[in-house]
């Protein structure tokens, strides 16, 4: 399954983006008829963690999928964008072991019988992906399912569950403003979308206050149990530990596998989410989750692979799909622990799409990176040009260069390296579409 271009799957794909526009047109309509003439699968799934939120909500999936398979619970996962292969999206349960991406036979069958149901009607292919992943989840059993909202909540086409066990919300700040609007309160309103009358709500920490009270403020008046971070649960990290505490107790468990002090803060909204969803957490449980959470493509390193080979001998390399500006701060807030843990000089090889923030995102690495490598897209038709993309890194105060591909910028790093100079940290980030490129490019799609 890694040659996706040979798979089943993919071609079926291929033939309905031929059909169907990719892009996004938010309205629940045509999802809802479609469903309907599916026999509502949304409504014969399993309990379901329903998440949102601009930065977080990926990594907070995985850690309620790592808590929930410590205890032996078969979890369905739909996540999205996918990094590598569309089979991703779709990670199906099993009862005592851990969930496996989607047989190749499988998704195209579920995909056909989606678009045979949708009887040529107009529909984008997002809403044919997410109908197909709510078919195989009430077909398939599993305990419970952790549903990743693609874009926004109100009118995303996986906000079509009436009674979900819990809503989650993780940070919100700006991305998507031409769909979701332009003042951190609207964006907060239409990820509350996904809040329903008398369910649970989680709310993470939330970088703005008002926000926050948004969020609050929707909650209480549809009458939701609703635990708030900072309020009824918290974490921090103590003498190399994470510590979780909320009104049950405090655990004292080990740092989670994904680096970044901005995991402290995910992992308590997925223990909380877990709990608030009706399922029994117990510290062994947590402990084991936190060795074990797996969430490709953020802070990911890289340590073998055939883009690895090219980078100066000792390099550092970490490949993250953050794009905004929010994501940019929690990054280099990561990358600057590294720096006073082993002093390294830092680069940035950056490429994003042109519906981005470049100037918020670089700001954010304008005092700890030495320089930056603009490079193209080559998976999207929506990529920066590298030269403005330079600019935008230059107008942030930093050194930046526009390069041809990932390849060559790390063939210049190590052309440039100085044999008295520690090995460098690199950072390959800025759009999950060239995280997925790098990874396909190094050998080591997500499994």
């Amino acid at each position: 399954m890694n040659d996706v271009a040979l798979s089943e799957a993919e071609q079926v794909i291929n033939e309905l983006m031929a059909l169907h526009p990719k892009g996004f047109d938010m309205t629940l309509g045509r999802m809802r008829r479609l469903l309907d003439v599916l026999g509502n699968p949304q409504n014969r799934l399993p309990p379901m963690i329903h998440v949102a939120g601009t930065n977080g909500k990926g990594s907070v999936s995985a850690f309620c999928r790592a808590l929930l398979e410590a205890a032996g619970h078969a979890v369905h996962v739909h996540t999205s964008p996918h990094l590598v292969n569309w089979h991703e999206r779709y990670r199906i349960g099993q009862r005592g072991k851990p969930g496996v991406l989607v047989e190749d036979a499988l998704l195209a069958d579920a995909l056909r019988r989606v678009a045979e149901a949708n009887r040529g009607e107009p529909i984008t292919v997002f809403e044919i992906l997410t109908a197909a992943g709510f078919l195989l989840f009430s077909e398939l059993p599993a305990d419970v399912v952790v549903m990743e909202v693609g874009m926004g909540g109100r009118l995303d086409c996986t906000n079509v569950v009436d009674h979900p066990a819990v809503s989650v919300i993780m940070p919100i700040s700006f991305d998507h403003q031409a769909y979701l609007g332009d003042r951190v309160e609207l964006i907060a309103a239409e990820k509350a979308g996904i809040i329903k009358k008398g369910c649970p709500v989680v709310i993470g920490h939330q970088e703005y206050d008002s926000a926050r009270e948004v969020l609050v403020s929707v909650a209480e008046r549809l009458g939701c149990p609703m635990s708030v971070y900072g309020q009824d649960f918290r974490a921090h990290e103590e003498f190399g530990r994470l510590v979780y505490q909320d009104e049950f107790g405090l655990a004292d468990l080990p740092l989670p596998r994904l680096p970044g002090r901005h995991q402290l803060g995910n992992a308590a909204a997925a223990i909380r989410a877990v709990k608030a969803a009706g399922f029994d957490v117990t510290e062994a449980m947590m402990e084991k989750a936190m060795n074990s959470v797996e969430w490709p493509g953020r802070l990911q390193r890289l340590t073998e692979g055939e883009l690895v080979r090219l980078a100066p001998e000792g390099a550092e390399i970490w490949v993250d799909g953050g794009h905004n500006p929010g994501a940019g701060e929690v990054i280099a807030e990561a990358m600057a622990s590294f720096e006073e843990r082993q002093a390294r000089p830092l680069y940035l090889i950056i490429g994003m799409l042109n519906t981005k923030e470049p100037l918020g995102f670089f700001r954010a690495f304008t005092d700890i990176a030495e320089s930056v490598f603009t490079v193209p897209i080559a998976s999207s038709e929506s990529g920066l040009d590298p030269v403005a993309l330079a600019q935008s890194a230059y107008d942030a105060g930093l050194v930046a260069e526009p390069m041809s591909n990932v390849a060559d910028a790390l063939r210049v790093i190590a052309d440039r390296q100085l044999s008295d100079s520690p090995p460098p940290r690199i950072l390959i980030g800025g759009s999950l579409y060239l995280a997925g490129t790098v990874l396909a490019e190094n050998g080591t799609p997500p499994k």
